[in-house]
This record gives structure tokens, sequence and C-alpha cells, in this order.
């Protein structure tokens, strides 16, 4: 009979370094999944804050605001219509624009790195 104490060493190193491919991924889309609910959050703090007649200005500050945890300089805001042709009746859209670096190796090769997570909300100014 044949000496097997190897064998649960091999085993043990193929089938660990699924798990911790499979753990970095559930990392990585929780990580995506932070910044997009924050992008949905901020997108909407500011087109509430556009729909009611705040500045750009008020509108770019409650956006970074109201994205927590997220790098403000990575944030990028456009604001349609410009400040002076947001009138009653008129539809305001703030759109928002996140890059966020994937950590996985083999994640980061599959899809684009940095990802680019996009928001849009539209609401009507009162």
């Amino acid at each position: 009979m044949r000496s097997e104490s190897g064998q649960a060493l091999v085993e043990m190193a193929l089938s660990l370094t699924v798990l911790v491919f499979l753990l970095f991924g559930i990392i990585d889309f929780g990580r995506l999944f932070h910044a997009y609910l924050a992008l949905d959050h901020a997108g909407r703090e500011a087109a509430r804050a556009a729909s009611i007649g705040a500045s750009d200005a008020q509108i770019n500050t409650i956006a970074i605001q109201g994205s927590p945890g997220l790098d403000s300089a990575k944030l990028n805001i456009s604001i349609s219509p410009t400040e002076d042709q947001r009138k009653r009746g008129v539809y305001a859209t703030i759109s928002l624009t996140y890059s966020i670096e994937i950590l996985t190796p083999v994640m980061a090769q599959i899809i684009p790195n940095p990802f680019s997570l996009q928001n849009q909300t539209v609401m009507r100014v009162e």
C-alpha cells in the first residue's frame, strides 16, 4: 500500500485557492454594490435639491455630502439644465459617475478596471 500523506495537502491547496478567489470576489461585489447605493442616494438628494431651486454649487455640495465613504475626487457630477434654465415644470437631471478599482486580480482581468458606476436621477422642478 502506498503512502497518501501528501494527498490532503494537495486537496487543501486546490480547494483553498478557489475559496480565496471566491471570498475576494464577494468582497469586490460588496464594494461595488455599496458604491452604487451611495451614488443612488447622492443622486436622489441632489435631484431633490435641484427640484426645490438650489444653486449648482449647493447641488454639488449635497451630492458630495450624500455619498459618504466615496472619494469625492473620483465623483463626477453633471447637472442639466443649468441653474438659470431651471424653471417650474422643467425636469432637472443629475448624472453621477464614479470610478472604483477592482481588488481581485482575476476579476480585474475579466471586467474593466477601474469599473465605472453611473447613476442618473430626474425630478421635476417645483
